[in-house]
């Protein structure tokens, strides 16, 4: 594993899980435990977390939010609210930085990883065998999670296509007592305290607030800027940091040994939730693939299929948080009538299609058998095609305590 953010490290811990040893390689000298980052868990992504012990912590160490709020200026123009279920919540607000101590609580405790610290890759070489590093560290496989500036991905001559949004965002991590009756997600599209750009709430641990404002290149972050969102409550600023939001993905995902995840395969705006939840499936994928080619069980074009797999799913999400921007940032007079007419109906408003897991309809490793309808997440007799969640014939979801919780555990997911 080159990369020890949490792709990396559940990575590492899938393929603990499958009997397979590795070592996790990161550059820094130590781990950065500030700011948010990256904070909405999705809920199948938290059962994916918890077959490697995870992801009930994480969800203890989050905060659950059911509403989501949409403004137009001074007015609510849409309220979304999620059932409440059995299992894991729909979302879990948990910051990144969090997630990753978790992870690496568990990595540390397994004895089948090795983490070091301070380990820069500076080459990569590959054979009929396996990969080699610089300093003769060999392995039978590569999994790049090394982030958007990847250094596998450089060494491996893959392009990162696509483009950059101009438009600059600041985020920062603010605790405040906003009085809120229940923690909930808040949108504003060209409120009076930001006009012709957005600002976005969601809520933290320990009364901590992420806010994201879109602004212009030459604004910094002032006191009138907080002010606008907390009143005249008392208020910290505990973090912040300015970006800019990528469209990009990896020409290939899968370079014969080596595998890219998360950042280093792709990136996009986080409206919606895709990065970190996308990037713990391509964790999920690469390992068990591995798992298999290791132990002679793969047949030639397994390997293949993680570039298939992940790829359609990387371009799904790239194609819907292409539209959220297009919403947000238009940029031809249609998008912004189109715009202007959704936030005044209340309709087709677009502040990020939420993350759910991408389904493999069309995937290599898909069997036939029963009919299949594009699109939909069932097969055959009712069950789920592959990436969906598990549904009975009679169009039951399947949950924790479900009575097929026998088929689940078979699965790996209880």
């Amino acid at each position: 594993m080159v990369g020890a953010g949490p792709v990396g490290l559940a990575s590492a811990l899938f393929l603990a899980r499958a009997g397979v040893p590795s070592i996790v390689l990161e550059k820094e000298p130590m781990r950065t435990r500030t700011g948010s980052r990256s904070i909405c868990v999705q809920r199948d992504v938290l059962e994916v977390l918890e077959r490697i012990g995870v992801g009930q912590a994480v969800a203890d160490a989050g905060v659950t939010w059911y509403t989501g709020r949409t403004y137009h200026r001074d007015r609510e123009v849409l309220t979304l609210t999620f059932p409440e279920g059995t299992g894991f919540p729909p979302f879990v607000n948990t910051p990144q930085t969090v997630v990753e101590r978790l992870l690496e609580e568990r990595v540390r405790a397994e004895p089948l990883i090795e983490l070091r610290y301070g380990h820069a890759l500076e080459a990569l070489v590959q054979d009929a065998d396996g990969v080699s590093t610089q300093d003769g560290i060999r392995a039978s496989h590569c999994i790049a999670a090394d982030g958007v500036h990847s250094k596998v991905r450089q060494l491996l001559g893959i392009p990162f296509e696509g483009f950059s949004f101009e438009d600059r965002f600041i985020i920062a991590d603010v605790r405040v007592d906003l009085d809120f009756e229940t923690p909930e997600r808040r949108f504003y599209f060209d409120p009076p305290w930001n006009p012709g750009r957005q600002v976005l709430l969601h809520p933290q641990p320990d009364g901590v607030w992420r806010i994201d404002w879109q602004v212009a290149e030459d604004v910094q972050l002032t006191d009138a800027h907080v002010r606008a969102i907390v009143g005249d409550r008392p208020y910290e600023v505990v973090w912040q940091s300015t970006y800019r939001f990528h469209q990009r993905r990896a020409k290939i995902l899968r370079d014969n040994r080596v595998l890219l995840a998360g950042d280093a395969a792709h990136v996009m705006s986080p409206f919606g939730a895709r990065g970190l939840n996308s990037g713990i499936c391509d964790a999920d994928n690469a390992a068990w693939k591995i798992a298999a080619d290791r132990a002679g069980e793969a047949g030639p074009h397994l390997l293949a299929s993680y570039d298939a797999e992940r790829g359609a799913a990387a371009d799904e999400n790239l194609r819907i948080t292409g539209d959220t921007m297009r919403f947000l940032v238009p940029g031809t007079p249609a998008e912004r009538a189109r715009r202007a007419e959704a936030l005044v109906k209340g309709e087709g408003i677009d502040s990020g299609k939420l993350f759910t897991p991408f389904v493999y309809t069309d995937s290599p490793l898909t069997t036939e058998g029963g009919e299949l309808v594009a699109g939909s997440r069932t097969a055959g007799p009712g069950f789920t095609v592959a990436g969906g969640r598990l549904i009975r014939p009679d169009g039951h979801v399947a949950g924790a305590a479900d009575d097929d919780g026998v088929l689940r555990r078979a699965l790996g997911y209880s």
